[in-house]
């Protein structure tokens, strides 16, 4: 935020579950002040009921770069949904339709099965993507069952595909530099800290108010935490116990996204940076102005 307020610059959000409406506390988004204060896309942009690929995020994004270059606006992309950031600048090819209908009943099955078990069933069906998070496990699941073929295999002929057609994937290429900003071991207490906090601004009764007339299979409900706290809203589970389970998800879910950064980001343009340095200011305008080094 004070990066782009300072440089003018517009952030266009890669989070995978702060595109959904009404879903706000429990998905971290900026707030009415912020988004005032700097001009935000990819935010509030579908109901929690519908769904989005990385694919259509890439598109969209590209559209929102056009915008702010035809003015002049730097443009920040923020977020750690690291398959979209993927997907804008080494493009990937859409999933296949899934039939609904079937989808639907697979999902209800799948939705009950714990983390650990689905990663048995993508360890047979589609081993490549075995390590990634649930998220990404259901889908590979699902395209594996549904379509036919595997997900990593759809995702390598497309690249294959691009590499024969490099007129094409020239023209659509985006050119990143990466800033990580990482505080090292002490995000395990600022995970809590902000649980605290998110309970505190009434993360509970967000969500009491959603399950009155968003369905229980819809799409934004996977986003962190929400199902953990639609069982304390039942009254089938402890506040203190929600709070433990969370913290535990999130820390997971901190550590797989540590490691895509680590190995999936071109390290030659890739600065990390403690948050926490009494130098990260100074870092950062570095980073922006391309004088520090990877």
């Amino acid at each position: 935020m004070a990066l782009a307020e300072s440089r003018g610059a517009l952030i266009i959000s890669a989070d995978s579950r702060q595109i959904y409406r009404r879903f706000d506390i429990g998905t971290a988004k900026p707030t009415v002040a912020e988004r005032a204060r700097v001009p935000h896309r990819g935010i509030d942009i579908i109901d929690p009921s519908e769904r989005y690929s990385a694919a259509r995020w890439a598109r969209e994004t590209r559209a929102w770069l056009a915008e702010a270059h035809a003015t002049n606006r730097p443009v920040i992309v923020v977020g750690g949904t690291g398959f979209y950031l993927r997907a804008l600048t080494d493009p990937l090819s859409e999933a296949p339709v899934l039939d609904p209908v079937r989808r639907a009943a697979l999902e209800r099955v799948l939705a009950t099965t714990s983390t650990d078990a689905l990663r048995r069933w993508c360890t047979n069906l589609d081993p490549e993507r075995a390590h990634l998070g649930r998220t990404q496990l259901i889908r590979s699941v699902e395209t594996a069952m549904l379509a036919g073929e595997r997900l990593s295999d759809l995702h390598r002929r497309h690249a294959e595909e691009s590499r024969m057609s490099d007129i094409q994937s020239r023209a659509g290429a985006i050119r990143a530099r990466y800033l990580v900003v990482d505080p090292g071991v002490r995000l395990a207490s600022r995970i809590e800290q902000r649980y605290d906090a998110m309970v505190a601004e009434g993360w509970p009764d967000e969500v009491a108010t959603l399950a009155k007339d968003v369905d229980a299979s819809a799409p934004a409900w996977k986003a962190s935490g929400y199902a953990v706290m639609r069982e304390v809203v039942a009254g089938r589970m402890s506040g203190r116990d929600a709070r433990e389970r969370v913290i535990i998800e999130t820390r997971q879910y901190a550590k797989r996204q540590r490691t895509w950064f680590r190995h999936q980001l071109d390290a030659a343009v890739t600065t990390r940076i403690d948050p926490d340095d009494r130098e990260a200011d100074t870092l950062v305008n570095d980073w922006w102005e391309g004088r520090t080094d990877p």
